[in-house]
């Protein structure tokens, strides 16, 4: 009896061990796992910084990614929306694939079409790898908040969303990007950057009639060669030498993305938030890449006016007699002493304005807006700009605005057209409308 007892004990006793054994090995083989999720979250909040949807989906004072953040369209104004994972009001319920779907082609869980200013037309050259890290980070490293989403200012029966079916049937190109033969890792890498998760063509490349982008990558005349948004003049980014990059290398294109300025300008408008929330945090590998697909890119915009060349001579003249043009007077009470009398300011500190291409560009509407409105603080490792520009809508008239920005387009050989008052008293009445 007792040699059976013990048998028996002797078999729990083994089948314990082998238990136990059997825990810790499934243990074991899930930590590799359990390691490659982290990984994979962590990757996906930096595809996030990259993809810059901080900018969109917090609103000012907000919490992140809880949507809210007005956007000014042509049919009206919209809300960004939650894209926490609270189950109820963001994006807790969505599978990969229904994330997936949204990113790509712009449709909701529940079916209906997101409006365009979602950059899924650019989303859609995102990699299912990107894509499935992205939706572990979403899911497991942001914190949900119950917030309901606002619904759209924009009135009927513009605010139908079925005719956006159309609008993806004719406007939206589906596949992820494929690398380009005969081109390097890191343009190919610059590539899909830009041409995806960075989605610069949302802003830099000008739209056709039915509010789509002439063109989604560089086979397009159009492609990154500037665009209105918002009141704002969005870039040239290609290598027009006026009004693009022609001037610029690839190391002061990689500062200007990890600073917000460089010797030749200094950011502005939404580009001010695209420094401060991702590309300032971007690896270098990444910056570089994105830099040396940029400059690959062959001069296309501009008005093809001859190249720009530094000529201070008849400027110092107005300058020294500021009583004989108004905008000389303007500009030496209230611009000279930051720009300088030579238009070089004192970079990276202070934008230049001789050469700049924002300056030299044909639509003025950023110069106007910047002079009204001032810049958002640039915030560099936590560190806010010593000197941002200041606003200048409650000091200075429309006509003196007027005034002196004519004379920086005219001034240090800039050779840009005059501006009208009435081209300020428009922005300014646009930019009151939209606080």
């Amino acid at each position: 009896m007792t040699k059976t007892i013990n048998a028996s004990q002797r078999v729990r006793g083994l089948r314990r061990v082998a238990l136990a054994a059997a825990v810790t090995l499934a243990c074991v083989s899930a930590r590799p796992a359990l390691a490659a999720d982290a990984a994979t979250i962590q990757r996906g909040a930096y595809l996030a910084v990259v993809g810059d949807c901080a900018a969109c989906h917090t609103a000012p004072h907000g919490k992140p990614f809880a949507g809210g953040l007005p956007m000014n369209t042509p049919l009206g104004r919209i809300y960004t929306t939650n894209i926490t994972p609270d189950p109820d009001t963001g994006i807790g319920g969505y599978t990969q694939a229904d994330f997936a779907r949204a990113m790509r082609e712009g449709v909701a869980k529940d079916g209906h079409n997101l409006y365009p200013a979602m950059p899924y037309p650019s989303y859609a050259k995102v990699r299912d790898e990107d894509v499935a890290a992205l939706y572990a980070y979403f899911m497991q490293g942001v914190q949900p908040v119950r917030q309901s989403n606002r619904d759209a200012d924009i009135k009927w029966p513009m605010n139908m969303r079925w005719p956006l079916k159309l609008w993806n049937a004719v406007f939206l190109e589906k596949g992820a990007y494929q690398d380009k033969a005969g081109k390097d890792a890191a343009w190919n890498r610059g590539a899909y950057l830009v041409q995806g998760l960075g989605h610069c063509s949302s802003c830099h490349t000008p739209r056709g009639i039915g509010f789509n982008e002439k063109a989604l990558d560089e086979s397009g005349d159009a492609w990154l060669t500037g665009a209105a948004l918002d009141g704002w003049f969005a870039s040239n980014l290609t290598g027009e030498h006026n009004t693009g990059l022609g001037r610029w290398s690839e190391a002061d294109l990689a500062q200007f993305l990890k600073t917000g300025a460089n010797q030749h300008a200094s950011a502005f408008g939404a580009m001010t938030d695209v420094v401060n929330k991702s590309t300032q945090a971007m690896n270098d590998t990444d910056v570089n890449a994105i830099a040396r697909y940029l400059k690959s890119l062959p001069a296309k915009g501009g008005d093809g006016g001859p190249a720009y060349a530094y000529d201070a001579q008849a400027t110092k003249v107005s300058l020294s007699r500021p009583a004989n043009d108004a905008g000389a007077r303007v500009y030496t009470a209230y611009c000279m002493h930051c720009h300088g009398a030579d238009g070089r300011g004192f970079a990276p500190m202070f934008a230049p304005l001789a050469g700049n291409p924002n300056v030299l560009e044909k639509d003025a509407s950023s110069l106007i807006n910047v002079t009204l409105n001032g810049t958002g603080d640039l915030v560099i490792q936590g560190m806010p700009a010593p000197y941002p520009m200041p606003a200048y809508a409650d000091v200075l008239s429309d006509k003196q605005i007027a005034d002196v920005l004519t004379f920086v387009r005219a001034g240090w050989n800039n050779q840009a057209g005059a501006v009208g008052a009435a081209e300020v008293a428009k922005m300014r009445t646009r930019t009151q409308a939209a606080r």
